[in-house]
């Protein structure tokens, strides 16, 4: 049985466990896919803006570039790279830009630019364009699985 003393320090505990577990999750950075970039350079250089506003992917430029969440992101314009600056969290793709199937299920994998999809305002990359015709088929499953993967991923191996 449980004294006033002893109630109040197992809460005490658990609360400061539960901050710490908490501190210690929102403490590891999300992995940005910068696969094939010696200069930390996201998703093969290519302007995360340009998915919505041009519909498509178009290679950014080296003198529109910013520095966000460890990686260096450029932008084909002065105004797309604006828009980022403005807004990142509007225009960074999901799951750190590696491809939404593969974390979908379990695992870290590179993206082609062409292979993409916006979902709900949210751009989603892809492997190629033939796992983009799979991720198309049930894309809200592959999300909801691809959200569940994503927080254990942070220190997966990148196939």
């Amino acid at each position: 049985m449980f004294d006033r003393r002893s109630l109040i320090l197992t809460i005490a505990a658990t609360f400061a466990a539960t901050v710490i577990a908490h501190d210690a999750h929102a403490e590891a950075p999300s992995p940005i896919n910068t696969l094939g970039s010696p200069d930390g350079v996201a998703i093969r250089g290519f302007d995360p803006v340009a998915y919505f506003r041009d519909g498509g992917p178009r290679l950014g430029k080296a003198e529109f570039s910013v520095s966000h969440a460890g990686a260096t992101w450029r932008f084909a314009s002065a105004e797309n790279k604006a828009s980022f600056e403005a807004q990142p969290a509007r225009y960074l793709p999901a799951y750190g830009g590696f491809c939404a199937y593969g974390t979908s299920r379990g695992y870290l994998v590179k993206i082609e630019p062409e292979a993409w999809s916006i979902v709900d305002g949210r751009l989603y990359l892809n492997y190629d364009l033939g796992v983009r015709k799979t991720w198309a088929g049930k894309p809200k499953t592959y999300i909801a699985r691809a959200n569940d993967n994503w927080p254990r991923l942070g220190n997966a191996d990148i196939r």
